[in-house]
């Protein structure tokens, strides 16, 4: 289910506050400036934190 447009035009990374993206395959929320990806609780929710997040 992918994420809600609107909410992923106001979601920044909490580490550098820079643009999220989505990536559908994984349904995680992606920053390329960290290189970090971020999960996706029950389909709709996003995780934000650092410590939750995996490194690519």
């Amino acid at each position: 289910m992918p994420i809600d447009k609107e909410l992923l035009e106001i979601l920044a990374c909490p580490k550098c506050k820079k643009e999220l993206k989505y990536d559908e395959k994984e349904d995680k929320l992606v920053c390329n400036n960290c290189r970090l990806k971020f999960p996706i609780i029950n389909g709709e929710i996003p995780d934000l934190l650092l410590e939750d997040a995996e490194s690519f």
